[in-house]
């Protein structure tokens, strides 16, 4: 129904976004690895799938078709729903998924909070020939850090919505604090703190 939506940013977070498109907000969910490409910019365009089922009716957002492509073709899979996509393109990245399905490399993808061994056996087998047809190679982009206190807030807010308790989300995020050079970046402390959980 929406193929791209393009306008201002109204409210940025992790884990979703309100885009003003000519004075309406369109709220639109978005995995962490759109978050990172698109955080520093004020006026976005994100590729758009639009999510209709009986009890739920959302847009989900990425910063370039390729991401999009990925997420869709791994809800066509039976027993993945779209929060699981946003959580496996929130882990890794679209490039790091399209790798890890065409080398069989059932850990990576199993790695993933809410993925079990069988459904990422599935996955692999479900995808790649559908993945090994159509994949491109993409570069990864290094994202600067912002201060630890507003990062471990946002983390843990995004951590919270994508479903990981509150205190064990904490106590996972100052852990990984206290371990990491100052200068982690948000995405990858909520990458780690997914892994942890």
């Amino acid at each position: 129904m929406y193929a791209y939506l393009k306008g201002k940013l109204a409210h940025k977070d992790p884990t979703y976004v309100i885009i003003d498109v000519g004075g309406v907000g369109y709220e639109v969910k978005i995995s962490l690895h759109t978050f990172s490409r698109i955080k520093d910019q004020e006026n976005v365009q994100l590729f758009t799938h639009f999510h209709v089922k009986e009890d739920i009716q959302a847009l989900f957002g990425f910063a370039d078709p390729r991401e999009k492509e990925v997420f869709l073709h791994l809800v066509s899979i039976s027993g993945v729903g779209p929060s699981t996509g946003l959580m496996v393109l929130s882990s890794l990245n679209p490039q790091e998924v399209e790798q890890a399905i065409l080398s069989e490399d059932v850990r990576t993808i199993q790695s993933v909070k809410g993925i079990g061994a069988k459904t990422a056996q599935r996955i692999i087998l479900e995808l790649k020939d559908k993945i090994g047809k159509d994949a491109e190679s993409g570069d990864l982009i290094n994202i600067p850090a912002s201060g630890q206190n507003t990062i471990r807030k946002e983390a843990l807010a995004a951590l919270v919505t994508l479903g990981i308790n509150k205190a064990a989300a904490q106590k996972g995020i100052d852990k990984i604090l206290k371990d990491s050079a100052a200068d982690i970046s948000l995405e990858e402390l909520i990458k780690l703190a997914l892994k942890a959980a």
